[in-house]
């Protein structure tokens, strides 16, 4: 039941992934060109969403807090928000042949106003080993996500954003900020756990 969902997810907001890499396989294959680079990359991003699509691996993400930066908000606003953002998710997860991550997963969270907000992508990142059997991380990287909220009338909309992970074996600890350039909006540092099944 999961995989349908975040496949329906992908099919809905990822469409470029798939239809522009095999559009242009078929059109180069019949022109007979040489791949070029932009060719390449989209062939890596097919690639790289089908092999973690497959993996075996699965996470549970288990949303854990919202804060709001204290020094872009004012108090009575930061007051009337709310910063536990109960939920639950789910990923698919691979390590690559360098043990970097990578997720395709869905989440929903209570957002800021004790609202669901549903949130689904693909996620990246590069791993620093800070033990010697490998089993203490810190992870930097990014997702490329979309989600939807009722104060935007639930139009879906990209959420590119950062991530930071602190790790131990197949536990983590892992945070996104989601930037904020005027007074009372965004500027929020949401965590999340995460354990590897």
């Amino acid at each position: 039941m999961s995989k349908k969902i975040i496949a329906l997810f992908i099919v809905i907001f990822f469409p470029f992934f798939t239809t522009y890499a095999f559009a242009k396989s078929d059109r180069d294959s019949s022109l007979n060109r040489t791949t070029t680079h932009n060719d390449s990359f989209w062939q890596y991003a097919k690639q790289t969403i089908i092999d973690t699509w497959n993996s075996p691996t699965h996470e549970l993400y288990i949303p854990a807090n919202t804060w709001h930066n204290r020094a872009a908000y004012d108090r009575s606003k930061v007051d009337s928000y709310n910063e536990r953002p109960w939920g639950i998710g789910y990923g698919i997860t691979r390590f690559d042949q360098d043990g970097d991550w990578h997720s395709l997963y869905i989440m929903e969270f209570q957002d800021s106003h004790n609202v669901v907000e549903p949130i689904g992508g693909y996620g990246y990142q590069k791993y620093w080993r800070i033990d010697d059997a490998g089993k203490w991380r810190v992870g930097v990287g990014y997702t490329l996500s979309i989600t939807a909220r009722r104060d935007y009338n639930w139009i879906p909309f990209p959420a590119p954003l950062p991530l930071l992970s602190f790790e131990y074996d197949r536990f983590s600890i892992q945070n996104t900020y989601v930037p904020g350039v005027h007074k009372n909006t965004g500027n929020i540092l949401f965590t999340w756990l995460r354990w590897r099944l």
